[in-house]
C-alpha cells in the first residue's frame, strides 16, 4: 500500500471514529440533561425553577400539601393552645394530633404520605407548596391560621390537608374526606369546587381499595364541616382527608407500613391530577 493510500485510510478511520464519538457525546450530552431535569435543582415544580424546563401533564400547576399537625407539637403547650382566626370565629393554634395504638404520630404518618404525594404530583410536573417542611420534635405548628391561607398568595390550583382520624368508637375504620360548608363570606367562592375535588379524591381512595369510613354520618365518605380554621381561610380548592382511622388495628397496619403509605399516596396524586384535567 502506498504511504498516499495509508494516509487516506487513516484519514478515514479518524473522520469515522470522530463521527462516532460525536454521536456517543451528543447521546451523554443529552442523557445528562435529562438527569439534571429528573433530579437537579431545577425539577419540575423545584422552587425557582424556569418556567420552560417545566414538563408533563401538571406543568403551570401548583398544588399546596398540608401534612397535619407537627411531631413537636405536644413539647410546646402554650404556643399550640394560644387562640388564632379560624373564619369568624377562634381557635387553638393547633393540636398534637393522635396516634396509634402502638405509638406511630399522625404527624409522622401525614408527613411521610404528603412526601410521597410530592414527589409524584412534581414528577407530573406540578410545583408543590408544603405547608411545613420538617417532621421534629423541636418544632411546632404552623398555626391553623396559616394552613388556611397557605396557596392564597401563590393563586395555588387547589390544597390537600393530610390526616388521620382517632376514633375510639368500637370497629370504626375506613377514610372520609372533610370539605367546607356554604358560609358567606369565607367559603362561598371555593364550596362547589372544593366539594367536587371532595368527591374524586373519595372515588380514587375507594378505587384504591381504601374503605370508606363506616362512622361518619351518611356513610358515604363525605363530611361538610364549617368550624376548621384550614378550610374557612382559604381561597383556593381545599378539603381535608382522614386516611383512615389509627385506632383501629387494620387502618393501623396499612397506615404504618410503606406499602400502605403509598398506596395512599397514588390515590392522592391521582385524583389531584384527574382534578385539575
Amino acid at each position: 500500500m502506498t504511504a498516499r493510500r495509508v494516509a487516506s485510510v487513516l484519514s478515514l478511520v479518524l473522520l469515522v471514529g470522530a463521527v462516532a464519538g460525536g454521536i456517543a457525546w451528543r447521546r451523554t450530552e443529552v442523557s445528562d440533561q435529562v438527569s439534571l431535569v429528573a433530579a437537579g435543582p431545577y425539577a419540575p415544580g423545584a422552587v425557582g425553577a424556569p418556567r420552560a424546563v417545566a414538563a408533563g401533564p401538571l406543568a403551570g400547576r401548583t398544588v399546596v400539601l398540608d401534612p397535619g399537625h407537627q411531631l413537636g407539637n405536644h413539647n410546646y403547650p402554650r404556643r399550640i393552645n394560644h387562640l388564632v382566626p379560624a373564619g369568624g370565629f377562634k381557635k387553638p393554634c393547633n393540636t398534637t394530633g393522635t396516634s396509634t395504638n402502638g405509638g406511630y404520630p399522625e404527624a409522622t404518618f401525614a408527613w411521610r404520605v404528603a412526601r410521597l404525594v410530592k414527589a409524584r404530583l412534581v414528577g407530573l410536573g406540578a410545583r408543590v407548596v408544603m405547608t411545613r417542611h420538617s417532621n421534629r420534635q423541636d418544632q411546632w405548628g404552623p398555626c391553623v391560621d396559616v394552613r388556611g391561607r397557605s396557596g392564597n398568595s401563590v393563586d395555588a390550583d387547589l390544597k390537600v390537608s393530610i390526616h388521620g382520624d382517632g376514633s375510639f368508637r368500637s370497629g370504626a375504620h375506613g377514610f372520609h374526606v372533610i370539605a367546607p360548608t356554604d358560609r358567606k363570606p369565607w367559603t362561598h367562592d371555593i364550596y362547589r369546587s372544593s366539594r367536587r375535588l371532595a368527591l374524586v379524591l373519595r372515588s380514587s381512595l375507594h378505587r384504591a381499595g381504601v374503605p370508606v369510613a363506616n362512622y361518619i354520618a351518611g356513610g358515604d365518605g363525605l363530611d361538610f364541616r364549617s368550624d376548621l380554621g384550614t378550610l374557612n381561610l382559604s381561597n383556593i380548592p381545599t378539603v381535608m382527608v382522614e386516611l383512615g382511622n389509627m385506632r383501629n388495628p387494620r387502618d393501623a397496619h396499612l397506615m404504618t407500613s410503606s406499602g400502605g403509605r403509598a398506596t395512599y399516596a397514588h390515590a392522592l396524586a391521582r385524583a389531584v391530577r384527574s382534578y385539575l384535567g
